[in-house]
């Protein structure tokens, strides 16, 4: 009992270090330019201001990413868990190897999902900084 409590509260520890692994994006990955004789004292407020407006509209994609992850590497512990008993019949040592095995998947699983989430929280971040720059009169590059 012992070895699968220890399993347990390692499988959640790693879960939560995966689970950091999720961020927000932390800026543009776009280059936006100040329009012809705008101050850059002018266009760094404006930069604040958008890299705020965009951060906000996109914080429940960030959020779902990160929820995500946790998640499907929770489940995957579970079931390998569960898989781990089944097989050799309840040993004690077999569920603590089970969900082990079943956390690395479900995380490797949970950390696509949110690799995904991640990209579209960064196009969704970057289209909203354009959008907030340019409705401020700076130069947006076009996509041709």
């Amino acid at each position: 009992m012992k070895r699968f409590t220890s399993a347990v509260v390692l499988s959640f520890t790693l879960v939560t270090i995966l689970s950091a692994c999720v961020s927000a994006p932390t800026g543009p990955t776009v280059a936006v330019m100040p329009r012809a004789g705008k101050p850059f004292e002018i266009f760094q407020q404006e930069d604040q201001q958008c890299r705020t407006f965009a951060a906000n509209s996109v914080k429940d994609t960030s959020d779902a990413a990160l929820k995500e992850a946790a998640t499907s590497a929770a489940i995957g512990a579970a079931l390998g868990a569960v898989a781990g008993a089944v097989i050799q019949g309840g040993s004690h040592t077999n569920i603590g190897t089970g969900a082990g095995v079943g956390l690395l998947g479900g995380a490797a699983m949970g950390s696509m999902n949110a690799s995904g989430k991640q990209n579209q929280a960064q196009v969704q971040y970057n289209i909203a900084y354009q959008q907030c720059m340019y409705a401020k009169g700076n130069q947006v590059p076009s996509f041709r």
